[in-house]
């Protein structure tokens, strides 16, 4: 079903396409391999658009798909099993209190499924997790309804590629003037343009990848503060998550599917290392605050991280907010940082 829906943050309106229920991420990875191919053939063989990408090659720059996706009245009376496995996961107490690291892996399927969008003209496969961004508006518990909608916006050039972020909402079912978690996930299509020379051009995000920053940096030039934590984190790391994230990308599964896509092991989620900081703040961070990360090098498993949680000042919040910061003590390697700021009513 069609209806006139949100607006992207440009203000842009947007079409609203209801799908029955939550999508399973098994299903999208499957249809996201395959999309993925079609763009990749497209763009080796443009003269044979069969194959290649849903936009036609000389259509003109990519465009993102001017639809929000919306699942309402979903319930989560069902959940109180699979939020204590997360919350036991990732160091949070165990409560009816869905955290905001939760709630991502709520909505991350919807998201995940307008990226597998046929008229979505980036791949899935490949693409690089560079940042999220998330307001927590208040408590979700379990057995409230809730309304989740996804969609993409600002496409934009980054000197290696373009960006684009995948927005989440969660939104009280029923009724709200505003969703009570929003979250914005950024990532990098590496060797894309925007058109006429667009990425790498004037005004491009010409800031090195994090990764790229904290492997090339000479030593001594990012000095690590003083941990407050260290995570000493297994190998089945990204398969745990994975089961309750429902996130199975090969390269958090298991060191030789991780080598075929160029890492030596296999790789954390950049999510479950976000969430376990956001976890190492606690219950200080109150109900409601803004959640930021950037992530840095990947964190091979199983491995070692020293985390350093610090209070800070914010101006014009109700309280001190928190910085957080994870790094390879051994190499001197950032893997990500990020902060926890209180907001108002």
């Amino acid at each position: 079903m069609t209806a006139t829906g949100p607006t992207t943050s440009a203000g842009d309106p947007l079409g609203v396409e209801t799908l029955p229920s939550l999508p399973g991420l098994g299903g999208l990875y499957a249809r996201g391999a395959a999309s993925s191919g079609r763009i990749a053939a497209g763009r080796a063989l443009p003269n044979l658009p069969v194959i290649g990408q849903a936009r036609e090659p000389d259509d003109g720059p990519p465009v993102l798909p001017g639809v929000a996706y919306r699942v309402t009245g979903v319930e989560t009376g069902g959940l109180a099993t699979h939020l204590r496995d997360y919350q036991r996961l990732l160091h949070e107490p165990v409560s009816d209190v869905m955290p905001a690291g939760y709630l991502h892996v709520l909505a991350f399927p919807l998201a995940t499924a307008v990226m597998v969008r046929g008229d979505f003209p980036l791949p899935l496969l490949g693409m690089v997790h560079l940042a999220n961004e998330v307001e927590h508006r208040g408590p979700v518990r379990v057995g409230d309804r809730l309304d989740v909608r996804a969609w993409a916006e600002n496409l934009r050039p980054h000197r290696r590629g373009v960006q684009v972020d995948l927005v989440a909402e969660v939104w009280p079912d029923g009724g709200a003037d505003r969703p009570v978690w929003r979250g914005i996930s950024t990532y990098l299509a590496r060797g894309f343009d925007l058109g006429d020379g667009a990425a790498g051009a004037a005004g491009a995000d010409d800031r090195p990848e994090r990764s790229e920053r904290s492997e090339r940096a000479p030593a001594g030039t990012w000095t690590p503060p003083l941990p407050t934590g260290r995570w000493a984190l297994g190998p089945g790391t990204g398969r745990a998550y994975g089961a309750v994230s429902g996130d199975r990308n090969p390269i958090h599964m298991s060191a030789l599917a991780a080598k075929a896509f160029g890492f030596p092991r296999a790789i954390a989620h950049g999510m479950y290392v976000a969430a376990r900081a956001l976890a190492d703040v606690g219950t200080a961070r109150g109900d409601a605050y803004r959640w930021t990360v950037e992530f840095g090098g990947p964190v091979l498993l199983p491995g070692t991280v020293d985390v350093a949680v610090t209070p800070v000042a914010e101006p014009g919040t109700p309280a001190a907010g928190f910085r957080y910061v994870g790094w390879n003590a051994r190499h001197g390697r950032l893997h990500f940082e990020g902060g926890v700021v209180p907001l108002g009513p």
